[in-house]
């Protein structure tokens, strides 16, 4: 095994994945999975469990969540079960999704000069890269990402911002803004659904909100049993909204113990709940652990917008869902990035140091 220090690996950490995949005869050891990788209390399941591609992940329709007793049922099941469920009719247009999907599509087929002018440094999970690296151990994914943060505007490094294409920021800007209102939307009828006041979610998730946007590029691998996209993990933020690939799946997410493959929906935004909204919601809404595989021969490029809650204030369970029959089952937290991507690099649930 190379050491971390030598040139030879010292040579491998300071290319992205695109360009090991593009002059890649033997896969390179940091990049392998490995068998007996711990994930928290998941270690058992995640190493052990089948895979499955089901219909199992529901679809809902956000234009009714406000008129529809059914539809609110639905979601409350769904996100109480799985954590995940497909949004249709969610008032972005498909044209628009296209948009953004040619943002990310043109940044990742420029050049390598190009891209590298977003180069996150070491120390830094904003601008363009793939894995930070915290340990010799640690297994890097098989996916080179762009990590902005795209609200609130006073808080962007445009300096991470891919100048070309020349319309990145405008889609980028607008995107955020279409998201912003699903994720109000999605937050007042999750409490909707727990007999809570509508607002009550909003209130604690706070008037100065960010959201981060991540958009991934996966390369075909030649040996895609043998690395992941993403490693097995559950979402920091309140809630998060995928738009995926158009043709090529990969996520999964763990349920019952198996992999489930979340099929692509057109024009569908897959949302999946966070570790706040599980805290926030005391547990019965569910951050579902999630994985990422990689296609043998095609491309696959996604964006994801993490919601997260203000960071200057603590996030606990709603006061109205704790009684004797359901304790308190989370302290009070401040969540922040830096907290759960030290987790998350480590293979650990950040969630998990904020049980009681």
């Amino acid at each position: 095994m190379m050491s971390a220090t030598s040139p030879e690996n010292y040579d491998l950490l300071n290319k992205q994945v695109q360009e090991v995949a593009a002059d890649c005869h033997q896969l390179p050891e940091r990049y392998i999975r490995k068998e007996d990788e711990e994930y928290g209390s998941h270690t058992n399941a995640v190493e052990s469990s089948s895979t499955i591609t089901s219909p199992e992940v529901p679809v809902i329709d956000v234009s009714l969540l406000n008129s529809s007793p059914l539809e609110l049922a639905k979601l409350k099941f769904a996100v109480g079960s799985c954590g995940c469920f497909q949004a249709i009719n969610h008032g972005i247009e498909g044209s628009f999704l296209e948009k953004v999907r040619e943002i990310s599509r043109l940044f990742f087929r420029s050049s390598v000069e190009e891209k590298k002018k977003c180069l996150r440094a070491d120390d830094d999970i904003e601008g363009y890269g793939n894995d930070m690296v915290l340990s010799d151990q640690q297994t890097i994914d098989w996916n080179d990402r762009l990590y902005l943060t795209a609200l609130p505007k006073h808080q962007q490094r445009l300096q991470f911002w891919p100048q070309n294409p020349s319309h990145f920021r405008e889609v980028l800007d607008e995107y955020s803004s279409k998201i912003e209102l699903i994720n109000e939307v999605v937050l007042k009828a999750l409490a909707r659904s727990l007999n809570l006041e509508e607002n009550c979610f909003l209130n604690q998730y706070g008037t100065n909100s960010s959201m981060s946007a991540r958009f991934n590029y996966y390369p075909p691998c030649e040996w895609p049993d043998k690395v992941l996209g993403v490693k097995p993990h559950a979402d920091g933020s309140a809630i998060t909204v995928l738009l995926q690939d158009k043709e090529v799946e990969g996520l999964q997410i763990l349920k019952d113990d198996q992999w489930v493959g979340v099929p692509i929906v057109r024009d569908a935004l897959t949302i999946n709940v966070g570790d706040q909204m599980e805290i926030m919601s005391n547990g019965i809404f569910k951050s579902p652990v999630h994985r990422v595989l990689i296609n043998s021969e095609n491309e696959r490029m996604t964006v994801a917008m993490f919601c997260m809650p203000q960071t200057e204030k603590d996030i606990g369970p709603e006061d109205d869902l704790i009684s004797d029959e359901t304790p308190r089952l989370y302290k009070n937290v401040t969540f922040t990035l830096d907290f759960f991507f030290k987790n998350y690099q480590q293979g650990r649930r950040a969630i998990d140091a904020c049980k009681i």
